[in-house]
């Protein structure tokens, strides 16, 4: 996606060195100290969304609340609790096939409300939590 820019934004963004390449657009995580990659399937320990494309090693900056346009693992609902899927996508709670009991109850494993209905590859409109 090169650069992205956030459908809304409300959130403070911020910067941090990759450890992996990233996408502009892809849900990024807690990968080391100091360090983001884009999410994997039921991480709980998402951050927001990279502002545009980096080699690993390099900054991103990270949007952090608003309304994000993320890319759908699966058929998303609008009205959808959404989750960290695999390469920094979302994916519905009932979508995900290797939850665990903590992340499904917690609300830090929200990733948001998806406002828009989505498929497979295609961009959902989805309200941060955080």
């Amino acid at each position: 996606m090169a650069d992205y820019l956030p459908k809304f934004d409300s959130g403070k963004p911020f910067t941090r060195a990759s450890s992996a390449a990233i996408a502009g657009g892809q849900l990024v995580g807690v990968s080391g100290s100091g360090t983001v990659a884009p999410t994997t399937a039921s991480q709980a320990s998402w951050l927001g969304v990279a502002a545009f494309d980096v080699a690993s090693g390099d900054q991103v900056t990270v949007y952090t609340g608003g309304v994000q346009r993320l890319t759908a693992s699966g058929t998303v609902t609008a009205g959808d609790l959404v989750v960290a899927a695999a390469a920094g996508q979302v994916a519905t709670v009932a979508a995900v096939t290797t939850p665990t009991a903590a992340d499904v109850t917690s609300s830090r494993a929200i990733v948001g409300v998806a406002l828009t209905t989505a498929t497979t590859g295609t961009l959902v409109e989805v309200s941060l939590l955080r």
